[in-house]
C-alpha cells in the first residue's frame, strides 16, 4: 500500500549538515569568485537560492520523493522497515536501489539511469540539486545515487531556506520535475499518486494542479479515473499470499487511457454497456495483450466471441451478487446485472492468478501451476476470440473511417485552441505560421464540401451546415 507522506522526522546528522551548510554558505558569501543560484518556486513566489558543494555521501535520500512512490511497494518488508526508520542505512539503501530501478520492474536495472551515470561521468554534473539545511535532497536524489556509484566525493546543490517543512519539500519538488528540461521525468504511476495527492490529500483545485503539470483539466481527470480504477484493481487481485501492485500496470498508460475515453463515450448513452466494455477490456490488458487488440473489445465481446471459447471454469459466474455499498456514505446501490457480473468474475479470475504468477516463489507450486493454467486458457481462449472480432472490426472501419477522421480533427483543433491561449500568455504565437494554416485548413473544408455534396444524397445538420457555408465563401 503506498504511505501517506508525513514529516519524516530529523536524520541523524542532521545537525552537522546544518553547520556545515552554514559553513559553505558563508564561504561562498564572502568570496570572491562567480557565485551560481538555482531559482525555485518557493510558496507560490520565485525564489533564488544559493548554490555549494557538499559531500554525497552526507546526504540523504528523501523518504517521500514521489519519484518512486509506486515502486517502494517491491518489496512490502523494506516498505514496513522504511516507514519505521527512513534514515537508517537499510532504508536509505533500498531508497538508492529503487532510484537505479526500471519503473516497470525494480528487479531489473534502469537504461535510463543508466545513460544518466554515463552523462554525469562524461561531463560532470549539468544542474545542481536541492537540499534541506539537514540535508535532505530535494531534487538530485538519482543524480545522487549515480554519483555515489561514480566515486564522485561532492555534488552541487542549492539550500532552501531554513523554515521548510516537509509540505514545502513536495511543493518544490514537484514545481522542479515538472520543468520541460527535467532529465529524468516522473514514471506514469508516479505521476498518477501525484496528481492525486495534489488534489485529494493537498485539497488544491483540478484546474490549478493540471496547470502546473501543463495537461488540461480533462486530462488531470483522466488520470484521476484510471487511478482509482488502478487500485481497485489491485484489490480484487488479493488472494491469501498475493496482490499485484501498482507498478504492474507501469506499461499499460496507453492502453488505459483509451479505456477511459471508451467508456466515458459508451456510459453516456448506457450505463451497463460501458461496465461490460470496461470490464472486457481490463481483462486483455492484465493479459498483456496489445494496444491494437484491446481496441478491438466492446461490450458485447464476450456475448458474440468469447463465451463459446472460454472453458467451463472461466464461464462460471457468482450465483448471487451482494449489494454493494458506497465507500463514506455507507448506502447500498442495487446488484449488478448477471452479464456484468459474469465479465468481473472472468477479470478477477485473470487478476488472481496474474497475483499468484507475478509473486514468483512467495507461492506454493501446487498454487503456481493452478494459476498459470488459469491464465493460460484465458489468455488462449481471448487471443482466438480475438480474430472474429478483427475481421468484424474492420468491415466496421471502412464504414466509419471518414467520421473518425473528422473527429480527430475536431480534437487537434480544440488542442490549438488550448496551445493558442498558452502561447498569447507568453508572447510566442507565430502569427504568420498560423495565418497560412487557416489557409490550408480552409482550402481542406473546400474539398470535403465537394465530397459530401458527391456522397451524401439527403444531407443531415451537420454537412448542409458545410455546404452553405462553402457556398457563402465562394459566393
Amino acid at each position: 500500500m503506498i504511505k501517506d507522506v508525513g514529516d519524516f522526522g530529523r536524520p541523524p546528522l542532521a545537525a552537522e549538515n546544518k553547520d556545515l551548510v552554514e559553513q559553505r554558505l558563508k564561504e561562498v558569501a564572502v568570496g570572491t569568485g562567480l557565485q551560481e543560484t538555482l531559482t525555485i518556486e518557493w510558496r507560490t513566489k520565485p525564489q533564488v537560492v544559493q548554490v555549494i558543494d557538499m559531500p554525497v555521501e552526507s546526504l540523504y535520500y528523501n523518504p517521500g520523493t514521489h519519484r518512486i512512490r509506486a515502486q517502494r511497494s517491491f518489496d512490502p518488508q523494506r516498505d514496513r522497515r522504511l516507514d519505521e526508520d527512513p534514515w537508517s542505512d537499510e532504508s536509505q539503501a533500498y531508497l538508492q536501489y529503487l532510484l537505479q530501478a526500471e519503473p516497470s520492474d525494480p528487479s531489473k536495472r534502469d537504461k535510463d539511469f543508466e545513460e544518466l551515470k554515463q552523462s554525469l561521468k562524461d561531463f560532470r554534473q549539468n544542474e545542481p540539486g536541492l537540499i534541506t539545511r539537514e540535508g535532505i535532497l530535494v531534487n538530485g536524489n538519482t543524480r545522487a545515487a549515480a554519483l555515489r556509484e561514480l566515486g564522485v566525493p561532492y555534488i552541487r546543490v542549492g539550500v532552501l531556506p531554513d523554515s521548510c517543512t516537509q509540505a514545502d519539500i513536495n511543493t518544490v519538488e514537484l514545481s522542479l520535475q515538472l520543468r520541460h528540461d527535467t532529465r529524468r521525468p516522473y514514471s506514469y504511476i508516479n505521476r498518477l499518486l501525484t496528481i492525486d495527492e495534489q488534489v485529494v490529500k493537498a485539497g488544491r483545485p483540478l484546474k490549478e494542479v493540471a496547470r502546473d503539470f501543463r495537461i488540461r483539466e480533462s486530462t488531470a481527470e483522466q488520470d484521476l479515473w484510471v487511478l482509482n480504477c488502478l487500485r481497485e484493481l489491485r484489490d480484487r487481485s488479493t488472494t491469501e499470499d498475493a496482490q499485484l501492485r501498482l507498478l504492474d500496470f507501469e506499461d499499460a498508460q496507453e492502453k488505459l487511457r483509451e479505456v477511459h475515453r471508451a467508456y466515458a463515450k459508451v456510459s453516456k448513452a448506457d450505463p451497463k454497456k460501458a461496465e461490460l466494455l470496461k470490464e472486457n477490456r481490463l481483462a486483455a490488458i492484465v493479459m498483456d495483450f496489445s494496444k491494437t487488440d484491446v481496441r478491438l473489445i466492446e461490450d458485447d465481446f464476450r456475448t458474440r466471441y468469447l463465451e463459446h471459447r472460454l472453458p467451463d471454469e472461466l464461464k462460471a459466474a457468482p450465483t448471487a451478487v451482494a449489494e454493494r455499498v458506497i465507500p463514506g456514505i455507507n448506502r447500498a446501490v442495487r446488484a449488478e446485472v448477471p452479464q456484468v457480473a459474469a465479465a468481473r468474475a472472468f477479470t478477477d479470475s485473470i487478476l488472481r492468478a496474474k497475483a499468484v504468477l507475478r509473486a514468483g516463489n512467495k507461492v506454493s507450486p501446487a498454487h503456481a501451476e493452478k494459476a498459470a493454467s488459469v491464465f493460460e486458457d484465458a489468455h488462449e481462449a481471448v487471443e482466438d476470440a480475438l480474430v472474429p472480432a478483427g475481421k468484424d472490426a474492420r468491415v466496421r472501419k471502412r464504414k466509419q473511417a471518414a467520421p473518425d477522421r473528422l473527429h480527430d480533427a475536431c480534437q487537434d483543433i480544440e488542442q490549438c485552441v488550448t496551445d493558442m491561449v498558452l502561447a498569447r500568455a507568453s508572447r510566442s504565437l507565430d502569427e504568420e505560421a498560423l495565418d497560412e494554416a487557416v489557409l490550408k485548413l480552409k482550402a481542406s473544408l473546400g474539398k470535403l464540401a465537394l465530397a459530401a455534396a458527391q456522397s451524401i444524397e439527403v444531407p443531415g445538420d451537420g454537412v448542409a451546415w458545410l455546404l452553405d457555408a462553402v457556398r457563402s465563401e465562394d459566393s
